[in-house]
């Protein structure tokens, strides 16, 4: 009996740290990573903003390649959308909601499985040397506890995926010749 209260004591103070804690931790989070790419920034907007290009490089299309993808709407433009279905990537839209050519891609990012979630990504162009720094940032809210917890290992959860894709980005970006 003695253990089993000590057991309960613990789960009671566990409870409690998730969340009190929970209450400090911020409501939002946003992970971000760079690359340079020797390409042009025309060059680099085109494969991030048209999303047949984006699907030659993005690394979750290459994590399931058998994933159903729909691409619709015109090109580099508000509305231009991205949907996806597997079995390990879950489902999902991907929809440019503003872009200045060159320079900047907006993206609202839906999830739909295997969990539901929505984030704003973005992509941003400048000039570094002979090339273009590329940095790419998803953010969004935490809807409650748990989600707040969750936001702390977003870095490290996608920061590898963001760091593999630009790698990708820069190989498709620097193999065009102009």
């Amino acid at each position: 009996m003695k253990a089993l209260k000590i057991i309960v004591a613990i789960l009671a103070v566990l409870a409690i740290i998730f969340f009190l804690g929970g209450l400090l931790l911020p409501s939002t989070y946003s992970v971000s990573r760079s690359a340079e790419i020797k390409a042009a920034d025309s060059v680099v907007y085109q494969n991030i903003a048209n999303f047949n290009n984006f699907r030659q490089w993005n690394p979750w299309a290459k994590m399931e390649p058998t994933a159903k993808v729909t691409v619709s709407g015109e090109t580099a433009r508000p509305g231009h959308t991205y949907a996806w279905e597997g079995k390990e990537t879950g489902s999902g839209e991907m929809k440019i909601t503003e872009v200045t050519p060159n320079k900047v891609t907006n993206i609202h990012l839906r999830f739909i499985k295997p969990f539901e979630n929505e984030s704003d990504t973005r992509f941003d162009l400048t000039p570094a040397g002979s090339g273009t720094r590329v940095t790419w940032t998803m953010s969004g809210e935490c809807s409650g506890t748990a989600s707040k917890w969750m936001s702390l290992m977003m870095d490290g959860m996608i920061g590898k995926d963001f760091e593999s894709g630009l790698q990708s980005l820069k190989e498709k970006s620097e193999s065009v010749k102009l």
